[in-house]
């Protein structure tokens, strides 16, 4: 079995989607401390044709609390200001109606965490592209809160009897393929390589949130951008 384990973000890049499809099983790491400033609650859209950021607000967010714990903003003025930003930035786009009605859902869930919120939106644009792994929370599943780093990673292989492991490339300083031999298992590292697509009449801008890739995208185009990596 090939696994890969990830912090949840809410609407992630291209290559968050090549992890997922790339594994049997895809495991959400929600009970690690929250990272400020980090991808788990922004990620960058189209907006006249340059990156613009979008943040979804949290209430009291700390890198002391696990991620899990860590509550939206109950005011929801948030999401009518990303909505009509959506609206206005992509209102021209080829498939906005379908993929901005998801985003809609997705957004007006009815849950208290972030965590919660990037999981169900994960299922759902997964789902939407076709991506059939399976996507499970780590919360409370391998008691292994005690452990660290890699160890813990590697006590989470073991538990689910992986034979691979697989991870973004950004994590090669901090995992040691000697050390997976060891567990009997492989290590690898996914690098995505940039999939150009028209973005109306804009210059391409890649590495964007998913959303964009959704909405200039069929889904079965969306499958030819999912190839777009290196496994090392």
């Amino acid at each position: 079995m090939t696994i890969a384990i990830m912090q949840p973000y809410l609407f992630p890049y291209i290559g968050y989607y090549q992890l997922i499809q790339a594994a049997d099983k895809f495991i959400v790491y929600d009970d690690v401390n929250f990272i400020n400033k980090g991808w788990i609650n922004r990620n960058n859209i189209l907006v006249g044709g340059k990156p613009h950021l979008f943040t979804i607000p949290l209430k009291d967010a700390s890198q002391n609390k696990l991620i899990r714990e860590v509550e939206l903003a109950t005011d929801p003025g948030w999401k009518k200001k990303l909505l009509k930003t959506l609206v206005q930035s992509y209102q021209k786009a080829p498939y906005f109606q379908n993929v901005f009605d998801m985003i809609e859902e997705i957004v007006n869930l009815d849950v208290l965490t972030i965590s919660e919120m990037a999981v169900q939106g994960l299922k759902k644009t997964c789902a939407y592209m076709q991506i059939g792994t399976e996507i499970t929370p780590s919360t409370t599943i391998y008691g292994n809160s005690h452990l660290k780093g890699q160890e813990r990673i590697l006590d989470i292989c073991r538990q689910e009897q992986a034979t691979h492991y697989i991870n973004p490339a950004g994590g090669t300083e901090l995992y040691d393929k000697e050390r997976f031999a060891e567990e009997s298992i492989q290590l690898s590292f996914l690098k995505s390589t940039e999939s150009p697509y028209p973005q109306l009449k804009n210059a391409f801008v890649p590495w964007l949130s998913v959303i964009d890739v959704l909405m200039f995208n069929a889904p079965e185009q969306i499958g030819e951008h999912l190839k777009a990596y290196q496994l090392f």
